[in-house]
């Protein structure tokens, strides 16, 4: 594996595996880094689907917001190597701030309507932030498909509105939740709980598989689902519910309070959360259909 930390030097070196391997595919797997079995999971997917598997470890400014955790995000540049190249990669790119934004950017890529909700509601610019970040990351990689955790569900929705919308020439691919043993998901963030803190977080968990349970139930309505989220969190007493939303997949829009199954065949909803325990914030989602 080789680790560029310049965008002239990654172009280059995808030009050049590009001539020696006509017809090859890149595969893409952008992270902030701090890799852990999640992102591993991305990176095997895209090298045993590729020729070529790029990564990018870049823990991009702008998707933070003033009082978030940009400066404390946990980054550990050597681990990031390693585990990058056990998983596959071939390139890892690993730019600086100023490597990809040497003067303040003027330009930002915005989606409307799929960020109104969820974390687009509560961390103002935040979606801002990603797809402009992800759209340079396109340009300077070009790769054939790129692979995202569904974990951020509604990232996964942005990133292929975008795509379609401005036509980038690439494949998104959603990779299913890495959970630990007990159905936590697998994130950076999860280094921040205290040991109570994380033996609680397993509410999200519960939450969603109860909200699976009861939308197989006659009768059950978004409002009346949304509503048994919202206590069932409440069961952790460390537990702050930024959100527990029930909307359309994948655009992301409050469906009719109707019984879910009056609603036609093939009707695709999200069951989504964030729970904050102390300073810490965590996101996990599951997909529901009819």
């Amino acid at each position: 594996m080789r680790l560029i930390e310049s965008i002239a030097e990654l172009r280059a070196a995808i030009a050049d595996w590009r001539r020696r391997n006509p017809g090859g595919t890149v595969g893409f797997v952008p992270t902030m880094g701090y890799l852990h079995e999640g992102h591993a999971s991305l990176i095997r997917r895209a090298a045993a689907e590729n020729g070529l598997t790029v990564v990018s470890v870049f823990v991009n400014p702008l998707q933070f917001g003033p009082n978030e955790d940009f400066e404390r995000y946990p980054r550990d540049a050597e681990r990031d190597r390693q585990t990058a190249e056990a998983a596959g990669a071939g390139l890892l790119f690993m730019p600086a701030v100023s490597e990809m934004y040497p003067r303040p950017a003027a330009t930002r890529v915005t989606i409307a309507g799929l960020t109104d909700r969820l974390c687009g509601a509560s961390r103002p610019g935040h979606f801002d932030g990603v797809c402009t970040v992800v759209s340079k990351l396109f340009n300077i990689v070009m790769p054939d498909a790129a692979y995202f955790g569904l974990k951020d569900a509604q990232q996964v929705a942005v990133i292929e509105r975008m795509v379609s919308d401005l036509n980038f020439p690439v494949r998104i691919v959603p990779c299913e939740t890495v959970r630990e043993p007990d159905g936590l998901a697998m994130s950076s963030r999860n280094v921040y709980l205290s040991e109570e803190e994380r033996r609680q977080a397993v509410i999200l968990f519960e939450t969603l598989k109860m909200a699976e349970e009861k939308f197989a139930e006659p009768g059950m309505t978004p409002g009346a689902l949304k509503a048994a989220m919202h206590a069932h969190i409440r069961r952790a007493p460390l537990a702050e519910t930024d959100y527990a939303e029930v909307l359309t997949w994948p655009d992301l829009q409050p469906p009719a309070d109707i019984p879910f199954d009056e609603m036609p065949r093939g009707s695709r909803f999200i069951a989504a959360l964030a729970v904050k325990f102390g300073r810490t914030r965590l996101i996990d989602n599951r997909l529901l259909s009819r």
